[in-house]
């Protein structure tokens, strides 16, 4: 069963740091595909937040989070973080982790901005709540 799991999140106060993680499981490989952050605040659309290259490790940060936010990811684990440092209450939303396993070649940036096109699998989705 190809599933990704998250686990995360929670009420922080501004200026403060979480940690998102992303547990893959039942793929074949990783090492041709992107694993990306998105997030869906209240009446917002969905907006890629980070991207990365599972083999490559290439990167690509919305412009908003650059600075603040790093994605990462564990090979051997087949995990991917997104560490979140300096968090601000636009910050909040819930966040997906989510693949484009399946797809044809593509690119990180393509991956973040156009999840749409490419991305086959999601995970449950975590609060992040930034509050003080």
């Amino acid at each position: 069963q190809v599933q990704l799991v998250q686990s995360g999140g929670g009420l922080v106060q501004p200026g403060g740091s979480l940690r998102l993680s992303c547990a893959a499981s039942g793929f074949f490989t990783l090492d041709y595909y992107i694993i990306g952050w998105f997030r869906q605040a209240p009446g917002k659309e969905r907006e890629g937040v980070a991207c990365i290259g599972f083999r490559d490790g290439r990167t690509y940060y919305e412009d908003s989070v650059k600075g603040r936010f790093t994605i990462s990811r564990d090979n051997a684990k087949n995990t991917v973080y997104l560490q979140m440092n300096s968090l601000i209450r636009d910050d909040t939303a819930v966040y997906y982790c989510a693949t484009d396993y399946g797809s044809l070649a593509t690119t990180v940036q393509d991956v973040c901005v156009s999840p749409t096109v490419s991305v086959n699998y999601w995970g449950q989705g975590t609060q992040v709540t930034v509050s003080s």
